[in-house]
């Protein structure tokens, strides 16, 4: 994963057939998700009809196996494509064309992996109804919207930026608040995000020294991506559009550009403002002057584009900065992709052997070191990239996976913003197959209904063995020989 590797040139053709699998594999998601997914407790379609029976007993069993057949096929389509990538059969055009058929289907699929897609819509309507959404959660609405919520996040102010609010807004008055048009209109929106997307990883490959086509196909191909972003509708991939684009202006010495679409991208999640500090150091090190006069230029130019860009959005929206300390209201979740949470978890296990103690002061404690451990990261990586050009970007990429690690809270999602700043970096094989390892795993550790599957450990080995296989599959077609016909 070294910047500066040569590039041959870029094959074509189109691998159809792989292409096809895919197809076939993400429409029966879409298919298995009608029943199986984050479905409506009160469906217009469905409710009421001969159709109703694929929601319950036998049928949502039916919808379910349907949908993981549907899954395997697009993982297994996806390495069959990254095996013909990785050994220049193909090239972009095949990949760029592999996302548009893999994600058509998505959009207009039941929401799948994740309910947070009607928090979205429930929040736009507050904001709509002349509440504040940065103080009252969805609860207060009593709405369709807001009863399809999940009830984790019924009272949750929105931890969003001004920009998603005002989108959010913008989708709930046009679909006139109707649930199943405004789950649709939203993965438009967030569309955009994915075209960004395809639109930044070439020129980010080009500066960062590895290929488009591995690019595309490890951040816009890849399943995790499109199942979770698409399927599950998470403005994540609105972030990281706005990221991707606003990384690459900046490497291409559009500086003040770069760092307003960065800013615009923290306007949606606040993650994004992780990259600026990065940014920076890229802007310094082309301006004249000693190095302590570079910085202060850059620091000072950075921010006043950040003010503004960042001040302006939120004058227009008619909203305040409550969303930031709303960002709190995400420790509510505790897994064990967050490492102090696990690691707060599995302390608070071991002495509750022996003697009887609340849990809450191990996580406090566990994530209170975790945040100190995640700063003395951001700050190294900060000042080891003081010579900004593409290392910064990577350093960026590594401080990005370790908020999603060290972070209070982690979804198997949130991994996708170190992989999209990292996709464009020269990639060995080993560094290959380990992304597809984690991406598999993290595209299979929550069920079709968005509850997570991190604690099934029966269902957890197997899908620790379907992502070392598809590892494998990534450079050795057939490894289990069942087929004479290799891919």
């Amino acid at each position: 994963m070294r910047p500066g590797a040569t590039q041959a040139p870029d094959p074509g053709g189109i691998p159809v057939r792989t292409i096809l699998l895919g197809v076939a594999g993400v429409m029966l998601v879409a298919l298995g998700g009608t029943g199986a997914g984050a479905i409506l407790k009160r469906d217009p379609l469905l409710t009421d009809t001969s159709l109703s029976w694929i929601r319950y007993g036998h049928g949502h069993d039916l919808a379910t196996a349907v949908l993981y057949l549907g899954l395997g096929m697009v993982i297994w389509a996806w390495v069959r494509l990254g095996r013909m990538v990785r050994n220049r059969h193909v090239g972009s055009q095949a990949v760029l064309t592999a996302v548009v058929a893999w994600t058509l289907p998505l959009l207009f699929a039941p929401p799948l992996f994740s309910k947070d897609i009607y928090s979205y819509l429930a929040q736009g309507q507050i904001a709509l109804n002349g509440l504040d959404p940065y103080k009252v959660g969805p609860a207060v609405l009593q709405s369709p919207l807001s009863d399809n919520v999940s009830w984790v996040w019924q009272n949750t102010p929105a931890p969003y930026g001004p920009l998603f609010l005002m989108l959010a807004m913008g989708v709930v008055g046009v679909t006139n608040a109707s649930v199943i048009g405004g789950v649709v209109l939203m993965r438009l929106v967030l569309a955009i995000g994915l075209g960004m997307l395809v639109w930044a990883l070439p020129g980010l490959a080009r500066h960062l020294g590895g290929r488009p086509a591995i690019a595309l196909w490890l951040a816009a191909a890849n399943p995790l991506m499109l199942v979770h972003l698409i399927g599950g509708a998470h403005n994540d991939l609105l972030m990281v559009g706005l990221l991707a684009a606003g990384c690459l202006f900046v490497l291409d010495g559009k500086h003040v550009l770069g760092i307003a679409v960065v800013t615009l991208a923290f306007a949606v999640k606040a993650t994004a403002v992780v990259a600026l500090p990065f940014l920076v150091l890229v802007w310094a090190r082309r301006l004249d002057g000693t190095r302590g006069a570079q910085l202060g230029k850059a620091i000072a130019g950075g921010l006043a584009v950040f003010v503004v860009v960042f001040g302006g959005t939120t004058l227009v929206s008619g909203l305040d900065l409550g969303w930031i300390p709303a960002l709190s209201s995400s420790s509510t979740i505790v897994n064990w992709l967050s490492l102090p949470s696990a690691v707060g978890d599995f302390v608070h296990t071991v002495v509750s052997a022996f003697v009887r103690v609340e849990p809450g002061w191990f996580m406090t404690v566990a994530r209170g070191l975790g945040s100190l451990l995640l700063l003395y990261i951001a700050w190294r990586q900060w000042r080891v990239a003081e010579d900004g050009g593409p290392e910064a970007v990577r350093r960026a990429a590594i401080t990005m996976l370790a908020v999603a690690l060290l972070s209070p809270a982690t979804l198997p999602w949130y991994f996708s913003w170190a992989l999209v700043l990292g996709a464009g970096l020269a990639w060995t094989t080993g560094g290959l197959r380990k992304v597809t390892f984690f991406s598999i795993f993290l595209l299979l550790v929550t069920f079709p209904n968005g509850d997570t599957a991190l604690y099934s450990w029966g269902y957890l080995a197997l899908t620790v063995a379907v992502s070392a296989l598809a590892s494998v599959t990534l450079v050795k077609p057939d490894p289990l020989k069942l087929s004479s016909r290799y891919a």
